[in-house]
């Protein structure tokens, strides 16, 4: 919990104690649904928490923006995200139920109430989205085929409507595609070797009727 107050020291108390109640919540959790690898929970507020808000050291959502989180897992980026941006819409999805049920139970534990989850695949998904996040799900070329047409066409940001994406490594195959991808090192934010290889990319996408 330290290294959340390190990095973003000027929380309310109430997001204070949200992001405490974290590392309760999800060893509680996956000791019934295993969603987090036994070697990383207790590694929770680095490698799930403070990756997840590297996000938003590249974004500030406005209040009222909303935000798609594509195969959130456990609730990652979405629940930390959710709990810095109390004025910003977030939809966390993913195909496996289970993992929802933990999201759900999390969210509701923490009195999160911009929080919606739902067992559904991304190309399934209804409604247009500021952003859509996301922590290495699959490839981009992959990624961007399954959401293409849920961006939002008005803009808010000073970054465009698109994606901003977790991932690691080496990506410019993977990128080649997309000339107007940004990748940010979260190594330039946060200090733990964890981050070393760690980005984010903005991928910014057109409005699609």
């Amino acid at each position: 919990m330290d290294e959340i107050l390190k990095y973003f020291p000027d929380l309310t108390d109430i997001q204070k104690e949200q992001f405490q109640k974290l590392d309760f919540l999800y060893h509680d959790w996956n000791e019934k649904i295993n969603v987090i690898s036994r070697k990383d929970i207790d590694s929770l507020y680095t490698k799930h928490v403070l990756h997840s808000l590297g996000i938003a050291k590249i974004m500030k959502f406005e209040p009222g923006s909303y935000v798609l989180d594509v195969g959130t897992g456990g609730g990652f980026p979405g629940i930390p995200l959710a709990i810095l941006f109390p004025e910003t819409r977030f939809y966390l999805i993913d195909v496996i139920a289970k993992k929802i049920r933990v999201v759900q139970g999390v969210a509701d534990a923490l009195g999160l109430k911009n929080v919606k989850a739902e067992q559904i695949r991304a190309e399934n998904v209804k409604g247009d989205f500021d952003f859509i996040v996301s922590r290495a799900v699959t490839n981009m070329p992959d990624f961007v085929s399954w959401i293409k047409t849920k961006i939002k066409k008005q803009q808010k940001h000073e970054l465009k409507n698109g994606i901003l994406y977790l991932k690691g490594g080496d990506l410019t195959e993977e990128l080649k595609d997309f000339p107007k991808a940004t990748q940010y090192d979260l190594a330039d934010f946060f200090e733990d070797e964890f981050f070393e290889t760690k980005k984010v990319v903005h991928l910014p996408l057109k409005f699609v009727v």
